[in-house]
């Protein structure tokens, strides 16, 4: 059997982490929203119009923030037709994704649907065909208290406390060609900071993200955000990363070590914000917004161009296996390691598009492959990050040269006294002991191990067998003279808890 070791000690820390790590996406995309988490006449809706069993999965996956309401769809949108009586809104035309928009759901819906899963908004506004007077119109019907207009009609539509949305997105992927309003580093740097100027005139307790760069094979990446970060550094707390894999053809290997390029990414972006530190004399810094990433296999999308125009069509719902699961947790392993700089992040998306939950219709929501790495590490991967050192053998891919075939990363929680290890296993056929040097941690007794594996690595998912794919409990690790060894099966995602004894 190959063998790595995770060498851990809990002296050595990256960063608490941050729970909005552990946040997704909700956009007017698809059927995300519309037959996703709403759905009137379903035989689950609640008297909004809200799905109860998929709000119940949402509560399961334990996603604490949640970005609204897009995404290339707030680039073109008029959150003025989202509020108000429903019979009164307007449909209009989504130029992002050809698609009618109802507006039957809107701001005020979204808000207290979410705070009922419990999870606080990421509010985006729109800065492609809109501005600073729109944002700053959207913040103050959301915070001001009362005593102006747009505060006195949100209150008029029912909502007499403000909401107090903290999280702010200025905008959405605005280096992108494919963007509705689409801009230069110089155009939208601008605008972005004097949206932010504005914003923060409202409400000087808010947090606001820019946009980086969609992704880092953008021509751009690199003097996007160096460019961004000069004219907005002093207005905004932390700049965004897109990112998006998928298998390419039968090169699995390198699609199992995605999270390499995440972690290359990540360091980019830290060393850009830096330096625009430095060179500008400022004190703070800024963090990451990761409020993008998912597996997503673009190559079967036909692109928004070749769309019919129809109100909710089935778009991009990919069916996720139990190798995309291993890939999504590893990518979490990534987040996890930045934790000093990474502070949000967003799966996207929640429901159908992209996303970790499933449903149709009339009919049933399941849990795809991928839900149950990203809900058993936002449920236990709280606490301090460790910094450990890892001991593997490599392999070779074509996109990212040699990489370990093992990676993971270590979460302490100091109060109940845990240690849990996120490891992946990107050997296809082999299982890997991994040596799990515990010296430093005295105390600790024997672990639960858990695992998402399969001898079918492209197990599925599905409403006719909804829990093919489901995590398992393995052996328990025991702990014997400051060593535990963990056996991790072939193509595996895996969580390793050691609880203190007594």
């Amino acid at each position: 059997m190959r063998q790595a070791t995770l060498g851990i000690d809990p002296r050595l820390r990256v960063a608490e982490v941050d729970p909005r790590l552990y946040g997704s996406f909700v956009e007017h995309m698809g059927r995300c929203v519309y037959t996703g988490i709403h759905e009137p006449g379903h035989p689950t809706a609640d008297d909004a119009g809200f799905r109860r069993d998929v709000a119940d999965l949402v509560r399961e996956l334990g996603v604490p923030i949640l970005r609204y309401p897009g995404g290339n769809f707030v680039s073109g949108y008029t959150w003025e037709d989202g509020i108000g009586p429903r019979e009164q809104r307007p449909r209009r035309l989504d130029l992002a994704w050809r698609s009618i928009e109802t507006n039957q759901v809107g701001v005020d819906e979204f808000l207290h649907w979410a705070r009922g899963v419990g999870s606080e908004p990421m509010l985006a506004v729109n800065l492609g065909t809109r501005g600073v007077d729109a944002a700053r119109a959207l913040l103050e019907y959301c915070n001001h208290p009362g005593g102006t207009a747009w505060s006195d009609l949100r209150r008029t539509n029912g909502s007499p406390e403000p909401y107090g949305v903290k999280l702010w997105c200025l905008g959405n992927e605005m280096d992108g060609p494919w963007q509705i309003g689409h801009k230069t580093a110089a155009e939208y740097g601008r605008l972005a900071a004097e949206t932010a100027k504005a914003m923060r005139r409202v409400d000087p307790t808010i947090e606001l993200a820019a946009c980086g760069s969609s992704n880092r094979r953008m021509p751009t990446f690199g003097a996007w955000e160096a460019e961004v970060l000069a004219e907005t550094y002093a207005q905004v707390d932390y700049i965004s990363l897109h990112t998006y894999y998928e298998q390419h053809g039968d090169d699995r290997d390198s699609f199992l070590a995605s999270a390499v390029d995440l972690d290359r990414f990540i360091e980019e972006v830290v060393a850009t914000c830096d330096h625009v530190r430095a060179t500008g004399g400022h004190r703070k810094r800024i963090n990451l917004s990761v409020d993008e990433w998912n597996v997503w296999y673009q190559a079967r999308f036909a692109g928004e161009e070749n769309l019919e125009w129809a109100q909710a069509p089935r778009l991009i719902e990919d069916t996720y296996s139990v190798t995309d699961a291993v890939v999504v947790g590893s990518l979490l392993i990534s987040l996890l390691r930045h934790a000093d700089r990474v502070k949000i992040g967003c799966l996207a998306q929640l429901v159908n598009v992209i996303a970790p939950i499933r449903c149709e219709p009339g009919g049933p929501a399941w849990r795809q492959a991928s839900f149950h790495p990203f809900a058993l590490t936002s449920l236990n991967g709280r606490g301090t990050v460790l910094r450990t050192v890892l001991q593997a053998p490599g392999y070779a891919t074509t996109a990212y040269g040699d990489v370990p075939l093992i990676d993971a990363v270590a979460v302490h929680d100091e109060e109940p006294g845990t240690l849990t290890v996120f490891a992946v296993n990107r050997d296809q056929r082999q299982q890997t002991a991994l040596d799990l040097d515990l010296r430093a941690c005295p105390g600790l007794i024997t672990a639960e191990h858990v695992v998402i594996a399969d001898t079918d690595a492209d197990a599925v998912n599905t409403a006719e067998a909804p829990d093919r794919v489901v995590p398992r409990r393995l052996d328990d690790v025991k702990v014997a003279d400051g060593h535990g060894i963990a056996a991790l099966p072939p193509l595996s995602w895996n969580m390793i808890r050691f609880q203190p004894a007594g």
